[in-house]
């Protein structure tokens, strides 16, 4: 077919869920957001009217799943979302260009590398000679397959996340400076086999600090195009999942000597990389809180953070937080105030609900879909707050059980900002503890605690990986193997795609 227009046509379409395989959860269709059309073309701020990138091209909304993380996502869910993908691309096509919007870190039961049989999926439907740009998270992972079926590939540069759209804006803006006329890069992709929890690769940090900065100069090189360096996922039992790099550009001879460096930097580190936070067991953390001024002092529930793809209503951490007698009563009889964020649970929050505020209740709630680490609880307390309308969390209720406040969902639902409690009635700042199912901190919650720690909680994102028992990485991957694995060491000499 013989193309009329004059400027490119890029199509946008992806699938975005990061997945951890040892969770119990399942992701259905409940867990998606579909986009489509000009409501996905402007979900980008950088494509958005009158932004001067969406005036270079026309951008074609096909369709974007995204989900927050949780298990892994159904085969039927996964196999109904490329149908459509692949058949609108050929139905509205044909297109110069495809913006492949996935995270990297999607697990579908049945499939061991899902993200290149999407790859696979755009490129059969689009054709040999249209250009595909992915646009991937640091914590995703790159098997040698996905980044030959693609011509571009990206991933951010900062841990916790700060760069999202400007990651996205760079792969856009590679795939128009291609499409303008200088065609396929040379791509030299090497995997490193380190894979380590993203709470201990924060590039708040040296050493990802320093080699993320690395990458930066390396892109800015004459004949490279790009660069990119990924952590992987470390909550996923697949052979993808560690290390990678790629560098793209027109020199092969610049792009492998430096993906080797960035892959060599990389290993070279792997025992340096500690956690963004003091870290310790729920006992450990909570004497350091007990001892502190610090207000409020922020906890991190790290082993069910529904944002690593924990299921979310994992009740250890809870169960503990209910029995410990600081908590017992408010701060105004002697006890220390603290907030719980949160359990989700539709059939607790929905009766809380229907008794309303002031109210006295007793549900059981949690563990309906995690019970590994122990089973539901008796939440026994006074309702402070409901709301219905959460439009993430659905019905949402504060239960207040002596000096605690415990946040109880509909559904999973993350709490990293300010707002999220004032909302609902609480005040974060002026609460003694805070404890969030999250693993490093997102930006609000760094600035507002006066002092953190990570709790080494356990969960389907369990940051001591050792405890989880993988067993199909495929070969030696550090730190689950020991150093005589590796020989002399690993062959880090990248391949040129």
């Amino acid at each position: 077919m013989t193309r009329t227009h004059h400027r490119p046509r890029i199509a946008i379409c992806g699938m975005a869920i990061e997945s951890s395989t040892f969770s119990p959860h399942r992701s259905g269709w409940e867990a998606f957001t579909l986009l489509r059309g000009n409501e996905l073309v402007r979900r980008y701020p950088f494509l958005r009217d009158g932004a001067p990138l969406r005036r270079e091209a026309e951008w074609v909304g096909i369709l974007r799943a995204g989900a927050l993380p949780g298990g892994a996502v159904l085969a039927d869910v996964y196999e109904s979302v490329r149908t459509e993908i692949g058949l609108a691309l050929e139905a509205q096509g044909p297109f110069d260009g495809v913006l492949l919007d996935i995270h990297g870190a999607m697990s579908v039961l049945g499939y061991a590398d899902a993200e290149a049989d999407l790859a696979r999926a755009v490129r059969a439907a689009v054709g040999p000679s249209c250009l595909v740009s992915a646009s991937m998270d640091l914590h995703g992972n790159v098997s040698r397959e996905l980044a030959a079926t693609v011509d571009l590939i990206a991933c951010h540069r900062m841990a916790a996340h700060e760069d999202d759209d400007e990651a996205r804006q760079r792969a856009a803006t590679d795939l128009l400076r291609r499409i303008d006329g200088s065609g396929r890069p040379h791509k030299a992709w090497v995997q490193v086999p380190v894979l380590l929890p993203g709470e201990k690769t924060s590039t708040r940090l040296e050493p990802a600090k320093g080699i993320y900065a690395d990458v930066a100069r390396v892109a800015a090189l004459d004949g490279v195009l790009d660069a990119s360096v990924w952590v992987g996922y470390g909550w996923a039992d697949e052979p993808r999942c560690r290390a990678a790099v790629v560098v793209m550009g027109d020199d092969p001879a610049v792009i492998t000597r430096e993906a080797e460096r960035l892959a060599r930097r990389y290993w070279d580190a792997r025992d340096e990389f500690e956690f963004v936070a003091p870290a310790g067991s729920y006992d450990e953390c909570l004497e350091a809180v007990l001892a502190s001024d610090a207000r409020p002092f922020v906890l991190s529930d790290s082993g069910d953070n529904p944002m690593a793809g924990g299921a979310g209503d994992v009740t250890w951490t809870l169960a503990r937080l209910l029995a410990e007698p600081a908590f017992a009563v408010p701060p105004a009889d002697g006890g220390r105030s603290a907030i719980y964020a949160s359990l989700p649970d539709a059939e607790a929050a929905r009766a809380v609900a229907d008794a309303g505020v002031d109210a006295v209740v007793e549900v059981r709630a949690g563990a309906r879909v995690d019970d590994g680490p122990q089973g539901p609880l008796t939440l026994r307390g006074v309702v402070e707050h409901v709301r219905l309308d959460d439009p993430v969390g659905g019905t949402v209720c504060v239960v207040a059980v002596g000096g605690l406040r415990v946040i109880l969902t509909e559904r999973r639902r993350p709490y990293h900002l300010e707002s999220d409690f004032t909302a609902i009635g609480l005040d974060p700042r002026g609460t003694d503890v805070v404890v969030v199912k999250i693993g490093n901190l997102e930006t609000e919650l760094y600035d507002m605690a006066e002092d953190w720690m990570l709790m080494l909680t356990p969960g389907g994102v369990d940051q001591d990986l050792h405890r989880l028992r993988h067993t199909n990485l495929g070969g030696p991957v550090h730190p689950f193997d020991p150093p005589e694995a590796f020989g002399p060491g690993p062959d880090l000499t990248p391949n040129l795609l």
